[in-house]
């Protein structure tokens, strides 16, 4: 898989892509595997603890990050697994900056008002994580 070329070794661009094509089908056929019980109940009981009180603060509460697993999260762990935690972050994070700045762009547009904004882009983020993109 590595030539030779005067002492160096270069990889063939080819087979990079066809491991990062291997490992993306490998994670989605994990999507459309049956559950088993155990991980069913182990998710069913991790699913309802959402919120929960910091002791000796009065007010303060953690929020727990709890995406669903959605038709684009075997290519999101994919991407994790080639990209890094902090690379797909950076990507992620980008991506919901310019969708957010497309939305604002829309409704200055139809003359939507700012509370109408912030609903579109709740709107949006909801469904993200139903598609599974904040797995």
């Amino acid at each position: 898989a590595l030539r030779s070329t005067r002492g160096s070794c270069v990889a063939y661009p080819t087979m990079l892509k066809t491991l990062v094509a291997v490992l993306t089908l490998c994670v989605s056929a994990q999507a459309f595997a049956p559950m088993t019980p155990v991980k069913a109940m182990s998710q069913a009981a991790a699913a309802p603890v959402a919120l929960r009180r910091v002791p000796n603060q009065r007010s303060a509460l953690q929020m727990g990050n709890n995406a669903k697993f959605g038709i684009f999260s075997p290519a999101v762990v994919a991407a994790k697994a080639v990209l890094g935690d902090k690379t797909l972050n950076k990507l992620r994070g980008k991506g919901i900056s310019l969708h957010s700045q497309a939305i604002t762009e829309w409704t200055v547009y139809v003359g939507a008002s700012s509370y109408q904004r912030g609903m579109l882009i709740k709107k949006a983020k909801n469904n993200g994580d139903e598609l599974g993109f904040l797995v």
